[in-house]
């Protein structure tokens, strides 16, 4: 990461030991991501890393075991295609568990959602009847379908 002011407010991701392990997963997934700094703790294991997505900045801490993830808190990616959710779903997927309504928990047991922009104006729409059979689709869903959706909307 340049050497910049940090923003205001960043996220702080609390891990039991693989804290620098999931920061190299995300990165990997996001396009415009990097890793940034990583700090050792006294036994010389990570104790902090440093990481960007998207414009947003992280921090993966290792800190004590006792404390988990849970759907309390997720990360929410907007997607433009249905590629886009398709390949974002699955890459996180991999060794963690899918979920309702396109909410899926990674293998660190972060929860994310991913989210068509279209999303929006399919349960928001001005045709309200559209948008009851769109939620109705969406409910029956695990990972979102653009088209299927659509045609829920549509009354197909």
């Amino acid at each position: 990461m340049e050497e910049r002011p940090m923003q205001k407010i960043s996220t702080c991701l609390w891990f039991d030991g693989q804290a620098a392990e999931a920061a190299e997963l995300y990165t990997s997934i996001f396009d415009n991501s990097v890793m940034g700094p990583l700090v050792a703790g006294p036994d010389g294991n990570a104790m902090t890393v440093q990481f960007e997505i998207e414009g947003r900045e992280f921090m993966g801490l290792n800190g004590r075991p006792g404390f988990a993830f849970n759907e309390a808190v997720s990360l929410v990616v907007s997607c433009d295609s249905q590629e886009e959710v398709d390949r974002y779903w699955e890459a996180l997927l991999v060794g963690g568990q899918e979920s309702q309504c396109g909410w899926l928990k990674e293998r660190y047991g972060l929860s994310w959602q991913i989210v068509p922009t279209a999303m929006s104006g399919l349960l928001g729409g001005p045709d309200r009847e559209g948008s009851q059979r769109a939620m109705e689709a969406m409910l029956t869903m695990r990972k979102l379908d653009i088209n299927v959706l659509q045609r829920a909307y549509d009354g197909h």
